[in-house]
Parts: structure tokens; sequence; C-alpha cells
């Protein structure tokens, strides 16, 4: 299957929102509502207005926690955390 490149975020936070929608409802309504007889209309009701919301957040929210992302320094090495503390105790007492 092609796809033009232009639709592949949008492609992707349906897919996104689909599937965590699908599951997410389908768990919180058998724990709350349990398996009745209305369950299947139920879930059905609740996963539609799930998919919307989970659409709308998977589409705009990446966009906003890159940018987020972007401010954070990220390293390979582990932060000497002892030290730090250590050294900050020490400035602190002088």
């Amino acid at each position: 299957m092609k796809i033009n490149a232009k639709y592949k975020s949008l492609l992707f936070a349906f897919l996104m929102a689909f599937t965590m929608s699908f599951f997410i409802s389908f768990i919180l309504v058998s724990i709350n509502f349990g398996f009745s007889q209305t369950f299947l209309h139920t879930w059905l009701k609740m996963w539609s207005q799930a998919f919307i919301c989970a659409f709308f957040g998977a589409y705009f929210f990446p966009k906003g926690i890159q940018k987020l992302m972007g401010h954070i320094t990220f390293v390979d090495e582990p932060v000497q955390r002892e030290n730090d503390v250590i050294l900050k105790e020490k400035s602190i007492d002088k």
C-alpha cells in the first residue's frame, strides 16, 4: 500500500487513537459496567466518544511534546548525583 508522505502524521495519529481508545475503553467499560446485555452498546458508545478525544490528542500533543523534548539535554553517561550532593554540602559549609 502506498500513501503520500504528507499523510504520515495524520495516519499515525488515527491508528494510535483507534487502537488506544479501543483497548482502554474496552477495559474501563468491562471494569465499571461488567459484561451484561448492554455491554456492546455501552462500549461502542463510549469508544466512539473516546476515539474523538484520542484522535485530537494524538494529532496535536506530539508536536508540543517534541518541542518540549527539544529543551531537554540527553547524555549517555550517568549523572553523578552523589558527588553533586557532596559538593553542594561542602560549598554551603564555606
